[in-house]
């Protein structure tokens, strides 16, 4: 019986696992890479004036 309790515990914890994958994942399909790329192109031309005035 503890063998048993044993192997329930990595079988929940995958369960877990998957439960928690797919609720972490529903909102990236919604949301999509806008606000990522967005401040990527900031940082840039934030960087792209830095250097341009050092120079």
């Amino acid at each position: 019986m503890a063998a048993l309790a044993w192997l329930l515990i990595p079988l929940a914890a995958a369960i877990g696992a998957g439960l928690w994958g797919s609720w972490a994942n529903r909102t990236r399909k919604a949301r999509g890479d806008g606000p990522e790329l967005d401040g990527y192109a900031r940082f840039r031309e934030a960087m792209e004036k830095r250097s341009s005035s050092h120079t």
